[in-house]
């Protein structure tokens, strides 16, 4: 990391972006200084580009994220061009609104698009109408309790093509967990794989794992997929659970199992969920790594995805920790965000929110927003790619 880097007194939060299918987009970009947001837009804008770059597009050397792009809160000011140099126009969409403020400005959008950028219109109650305004824009934002009857025409026009823009969700708040549990609520698969954390946390043997795995043909395909997928592979192709084991450790697998938890209950949870489950548990990480130890590292990524398995299932978290006992270290941490581990998932936590608490929790930490900045990028390029590992086979 350079000492510019370093240095740097911006911390990073990313927002999933949706389409109307509430599959994940792209991510939005926020940058602040201090906990709170910048004073110089063009500074702050040049900070967050560079600190991008560096992490998402090393060297200039392809984009981490494959085709999904960063959307950046912009004015329509052809002069912010500048700032933006450092990152990839094609993957770059530049956000602007609200509506009001853009029609004299088409000049200016014009000029940004001309120069490889997208755009999205946000902060309007509906699109402008057809025309070279409406035709300059890539996007449109249609924020959060837009009227049913609106979105229902939006959606019709773009399905039959009347319409170029795309129609992009924010990141919508999470489903609050159910107040009881209902067993009907969990695919088979969500309880097999907990029972089967439940013998690798009281160490069975292998052979009795192996026969309760043989119940579930599809399960047994996925471990094996995912394990040796490239995200997350050790470099040698396992072809058997125990192979897996000797490979990998109990506490290793584990872990695996826990991300498969995440993606078992596809009748409960939502995909930009997943991913977000995933993002925090790799950020909770990679958080960790410089100052527990390597043992700790499993331990931290089960952290952060528990955090969000409530939601991921639909049951309390507290059947959710009676089906799989995890160690008290654990709870702690996902309960109270207490014990060794649970600052880390604090700090993670706050990167996906716009408020003030990032820099004091990192400072707590003795983190600068260089480190912190580093760990959620990394998690977001992770959860990509084991997001492609996931995809439907």
């Amino acid at each position: 990391m350079s000492p510019a880097h370093a240095s740097s007194p911006g911390y990073l939060s990313p927002f999933v972006m949706l389409d109307l299918r509430r599959r994940v987009v792209g991510y939005r970009m926020t940058w602040r200084v201090g906990g709170g947001p910048g004073a110089d837009r063009a500074a702050g804008l040049r900070a967050m580009a560079e600190c991008l770059a560096e992490h998402l597009s090393p060297g200039g050397r392809g984009w981490k994220l494959g085709r999904t792009p960063l959307f950046l809160d912009v004015t329509a000011d052809p002069s912010l061009l500048a700032c933006l140099e450092s990152l990839p126009q094609e993957n770059v969409v530049l956000c602007v609104g609200p509506q009001d403020s853009v029609h004299d400005a088409l000049p200016a959008l014009q000029f940004m698009r001309d120069h490889g950028y997208g755009l999205m219109l946000r902060g309007a109650a509906e699109p402008p109408p057809p025309g070279s305004l409406r035709e300059v824009f890539n996007y449109f934002d249609v924020g959060a309790g837009q009227d049913a009857q609106l979105l229902e025409r939006l959606a019709q026009e773009q399905e039959e093509g009347g319409s170029p823009l795309r129609l992009i969700l924010t990141e919508p708040g999470e489903p609050a967990p159910r107040q009881q549990a209902d067993e009907g609520n969990l695919q088979p698969e969500s309880t097999l794989i907990m029972r089967i954390m439940q013998m690798l946390q009281r160490n069975e043997d292998v052979r009795q794992i192996e026969t309760a795995l043989k119940h579930d043909a599809v399960l047994t395909y996925r471990i094996l997929r995912h394990i040796n997928s490239p995200a997350i592979g050790p470099g040698v192709e396992i072809q058997s659970l125990r192979h897996a084991v000797t490979m990998l450790g109990y506490a290793h697998l584990f872990r695996w199992l826990s991300l498969l938890l995440a993606t078992s209950n596809s009748a409960a949870n939502a995909p930009f969920l997943t991913r977000k489950a995933i993002m925090r548990g790799r950020a909770v990480e990679l958080l960790g790594k410089s100052m527990l130890a390597p043992s700790d590292a499993d331990n931290l990524f089960v952290v952060g995805m528990f955090s969000l398995i409530d939601q991921l299932l639909g049951i309390p978290m507290q059947e959710v920790l009676a089906r799989v006992q995890l160690a008290e270290s654990v709870q702690q941490a996902i309960l109270h965000r207490g014990g060794v581990y649970g600052p880390f998932l604090a700090l993670a936590e706050s990167c996906e929110r716009e408020s003030g608490d990032t820099a004091r929790l990192a400072e707590d930490l003795f983190m600068s927003p260089g480190q912190v900045n580093a760990a959620v990028l990394a998690a977001l390029a992770w959860s990509q790619e084991v997001g492609a590992a996931e995809a439907p086979y």
